[in-house]
């Protein structure tokens, strides 16, 4: 707050005013446009309505000119974000809070703001003067089109690739060439090239740039990998596109739906591209065969080996600072250097063979260690393709790998090629099979290691990494070797033959269109069966696991199978999941399997019963029944005491009793991890500090408890609550849900999905939640504000004690404005030192503490709520991507724009109906950025 001497100096020419008179025309001005703010401010909105006519005239004519790849005229574009900053002024809330305020009318902040604001409404009545009248003279409305269209790629340190990139550029500047197709060997660098080339267009290179975007009027620029499997997935493709274009994803709709014309680029909606339709398709194959036939018949780049110097300095650059330091001794006869040449020069200038096998070599220091590693990387690459001679280049890296690291990578050829791998699953998968210790900790640092000898990549996210496709077929030429199987995404839709189930040591089917598995196939040693995603697979036969006698890993999750065939035989069995199935119970004989460690049931909402099975594998560590229709019932029903071993609990509690009894000392409370409470009759309350005890729980999700009333998550006063996930779903008479002051026990809560809460009407405690990241809310037909607020702290500590003079006449009491203004002077500097004192408890003397509220907030989505009429008072959103509004015919405003930080949006999405409804200044300039349309369900 300023000094007070400041302030009462900024008071006094008002407060004189209304005593004297005869004050110059400025002076007039300025008090008018503090005692007349009500007269002011109804000449404002009628101003900014002209305005809104008027630029809705000149959008709809740049419209007109945009939909035929024209540009917005420069000086239209000017104006119309003059209007939209202009219009995007706050300043409507802050008069209308302002006349709603008691406190206003008897404190000097209240004082003060009142002129400011008065101040602010009569400059922007200037503006809005003068914006109209510039909007009126518009002639011309646009140009040509000059786009950003680009998507950043992954940056890597390039080496020797200018040459052909320049050709690229040329191609790529060419009016000529529509189609432009790169080839060359596995691992020479094409991605890397693209890559480059992309991040050129987006951040400019020289003349090329302004070039290419003068000769083609360019909307989006998309990268697509397509598998080199035999089977085209057009669905990942038409979703990669899809998501580039933020358009809505169906998956009900057919892929020529999608495609909208009919591997040809139209199957997967890509018209081909020709010099009239103004659009390029740039290509990369190993097979210049293959670029031909994709019409690259006018630019064929070819993109050769690596030039010695070039690979040399991208070999260098994988090494240790000790392995350098060895190759580059002064000594004589300095034999590592050497060695060193050797290898390069072996790898032919092959990039990915040269940064894999540096990786490989990056440690070594001695010259005996460099003369073996030569030796085992001696023979050049020779044929035109170069995988053969590559391979074994390659697999120097996987034979430095010790036993153990060479069985997990060759786990990893399971998995899709170009999908991702989930780290804590492939671990999982990992420990069933005996490949490393019972220990999570020995899977990830695997991993890593993995990472390093650059036999596996980092994804965007720390949970999740991939295999290059080169690296993937060094994998599966080593595993044919081993009989490993894998029949990956192939769209297959019968089961491999007898013949490759006989010496199968390993077998992944996952993700394809099998239908059932009725076979028994002979299969003695397998030990690995990998089936889930096959959505259509609905039945095993009864004697399918007849000659698995060494099975330890099956995954049957996410399909359609409605029972589990005799398993007496999967003695061996260490690892099941039958998560997101329709099962509905576990065969007689399942309690024989007594090397079951890990059983996955979440998500099976036809199961009817599992622990008079389960009670007896004792060695289980992860039992999972989450939301699963099995749970529960009894306070007798909890008989797994037995499982001492176990380290995660997945839980469905249908009866408050039980809950008490496992959130007391239950010996499973220290192993729940999630917990699902369904139909708890008469259970009125949860206190989340009575799961004191649960100290790993992560996930609570509450369904169709009918009596539920109160959710109290209070002070923590034990342990931090670890719980990140919350769902709250069907619970009619739910009211209250109380949050305490920090520490509470929602500190760490990332997700929260409010669903069919018809009584709730109030959770204006999200904004404690610092962590949340995901905020869901659907049908929730009471609410009318996401958040409840009022006027700032600062001036409800002012509203004490005795009414104002205004007060006293009544709020208006057909007083006028000038006559109002003089019953606030008379009480502003009696009540000066009050509102600085309590300002002063605010942090707000001598600069501001500013609080970002919902600092993580990544996605907020609505849907159907009939009452819902503002989310929040307008703010800084500094982590918010997307906002998704569907059924919500009362909201009418958005709580973000241009005036305020929210630098990570992406996506504003919702029904035309809705936005055209919206009465959210500056509407047009953000549907140009982030709007996307999507059907109302509401």
């Amino acid at each position: 707050m300023a000094d007070p001497t400041i302030i009462c100096a900024a008071i006094q020419p008002v407060c004189g005013f209304i005593y004297q008179a005869g004050l110059p025309a400025a002076t007039a001005r300025r008090f008018s446009s503090f005692a007349c703010i009500e007269r002011n401010h109804r000449l404002l909105r009628k101003a900014k309505e002209d305005l809104q006519a008027i630029k809705k005239m000149v959008r709809g004519q740049v419209d007109l000119e945009t939909n035929n790849l024209n540009e917005c005229d420069p000086r239209v574009d000017l104006w119309l974000k003059r209007v939209a900053t202009v219009l995007l002024d706050p300043i409507d809330q802050e008069c209308d809070r302002l006349m709603q305020s008691s406190c206003l009318c008897r404190s000097v902040v209240g004082f003060g703001k009142r002129y400011s604001l008065g101040k602010r409404i009569a400059e922007l009545l200037e503006d809005l003067a003068g914006l109209i009248e510039e909007g009126n003279q518009f002639k011309t409305f646009a140009s040509k089109r000059l786009p950003e269209f680009v998507e950043e790629r992954p940056r890597t340190q390039t080496f020797g690739i200018e040459p052909v990139l320049r050709d690229l550029r040329k191609s790529f500047d060419s009016s000529d060439v529509s189609i432009i197709g790169v080839w060359g060997p596995g691992g020479v660098g094409k991605t890397t090239l693209l890559n480059t080339f992309n991040n050129e267009l987006r951040h400019g290179a020289g003349i090329t740039r302004c070039i290419a975007l003068s000769q083609h009027l360019f909307k989006v620029a998309i990268m697509v990998e397509v598998s080199n499997s035999g089977t085209l997935n057009k669905a990942a493709i038409q979703r990669t596109i899809t998501d580039r274009l933020g358009l809505p994803w169906n998956d009900t709709e057919t892929e020529e739906a999608r495609a909208r014309s009919k591997f040809q680029l139209e199957d997967v909606g890509i018209p081909t591209p020709d010099t009239g339709s103004k659009s390029k398709l740039i290509l990369t194959s190993r097979y210049e065969n293959v670029c031909y036939q994709m019409g690259a018949n006018q630019s064929l780049i070819k993109m050769e080996y690596l030039e010695k110097e070039a690979a040399w300095e991208l070999f260098r650059s994988n090494l240790s600072a000790k392995a350098i330091k060895a190759i580059e001794s002064p000594e004589p006869n300095n034999v590592v250097k050497e060695y060193a040449n050797a290898i390069v020069q072996s790898c032919g200038g092959l990039p990915l063979a040269l940064k894999v096998i540096g990786s490989a070599v990056a440690g070594l220091t001695k010259p005996k260690e460099w003369s073996l590693a030569m030796q085992a990387t001696k023979d050049d690459i020779k044929d035109l393709d170069g995988i053969p001679e590559m391979f074994h280049k390659l697999k120097y890296s996987y034979e430095k790998l010790t036993a153990t690291q060479q069985d997990c990578f060759l786990y990893c050829t399971l998995f899709p090629e170009y999908g991702s791998i989930n780290r804590d699953q492939l671990v999982d998968y990992w420990m069933a099979q005996d490949l490393i210790p019972q220990d999570p900790n020995k899977g990830h640092w695997i991993i890593r290691s993995l990472v390093s000898a650059c036999l596996l990549e980092s994804c965007g996210s720390d949970l999740e990494v991939k295999m290059h496709h080169i690296i993937r077929q060094l994998g599966l030429s080593l595993a044919v070797q081993q009989n490993i199987v894998v029949k990956v995404g192939m769209s297959l839709a019968k089961a491999p033959p007898h013949r490759e189930w006989r010496t199968a040591i390993m077998i992944s089917l996952m993700f394809n269109d099998i239908k059932d598995l009725d076979m028994s196939p002979e299969c003695k040693d397998l030990v690995t069966l990998l089936v889930q995603n096959n959505p259509n697979l609905d039945r095993l036969s009864q004697t399918f696991f007849q000659s698995m006698h060494c099975l330890k890993v099956l995954d049957l999750s996410h399909t359609n199978i409605t029972a589990l065939p005799l398993c007496s035989t999967l003695a061996k069995l260490k690892y099941l999941n039958l998560s997101h199935t329709l099962i509905e119970r576990l065969p007689a004989d399942f309690w024989m399997l007594k090397n079951l460690r890990h059983l996955d049931l979440s998500v099976t909402k036809a199961l009817k019963e599992t622990f008079d099975n389960c009670s007896k594998l004792y060695k289980l560590r992860v039992l999972n029944i989450f939301r699963s229709n099995y749970g529960i019932r009894d306070v007798n029903d909890l008989n797994i005491d037995s499982l001492t071993e176990l380290k995660f609990l997945g839980i469905t509690i249908y009866a408050e009793d039980v809950l008490k009894k496992l959130t007391k000392t239950h010996p499973l409370a220290k192993s729940t991890q999630r917990l699902s409470l369904m139909h708890c009759e008469q259970m009125q309350l949860i206190q989340i500090s009575d799961f004191t005890h649960m100290v790993q729980l992560r996930e609570l999700y509450v369904e169709s408890c009918l009596d539920l009333i109160e959710l109290i998550a209070d002070l923590d006063k034990q342990k931090a609550s670890c719980l990140q996930v919350l769902t709250l779903a069907k619970l009619p008479a739910l009211q209250t849900i109380l949050i305490g002051s920090s520490p509470h026990h929602f500190r760490n809560l990332r997700e929260i999905t409010i669903s069919h809460c018809q009584k709730l009407n109030d959770i204006t405690w999200v904004l404690k939640l610092e962590a949340l990241e995901k905020l869901s809310i659907h049908h929730c037909h009471e609410l009318e504000q996401v958040v409840h607020e009022t006027v700032n702290k600062v001036e409800n500590m002012s509203r004490r004690n005795e009414p104002s003079s205004v007060q006293r006449c009544g709020r208006n009491n057909g007083l006028s404005e000038e006559q109002q203004v003089h019953g606030m002077a008379e009480d502003a500097y009696n009540e000066y030192m009050k509102g600085y004192q309590n300002m002063a408890k605010w942090g707000q003397v001598n600069g501001t503490v500013r609080h970002v509220d919902f600092p993580k907030l990544r996605f907020l989505v609505l849907t159907s709520l009939p009452k819902l009429a503002e989310i929040c008072y307008p703010r800084d959103f500094p982590s918010l991507e997307i906002i998704r509004v569907e059924g919500c015919p009362l909201l009418k405003t958005l709580p973000v724009g241009q005036m305020y930080e929210c630098p990570k949006l992406k996506q504003i999405c919702g029904s035309y109906e809705w936005w055209e409804r919206l009465e959210w200044n500056g509407r047009e300039i953000m549907e140009n950025k982030y709007f996307i349309p999507i059907q109302d369900e509401g």
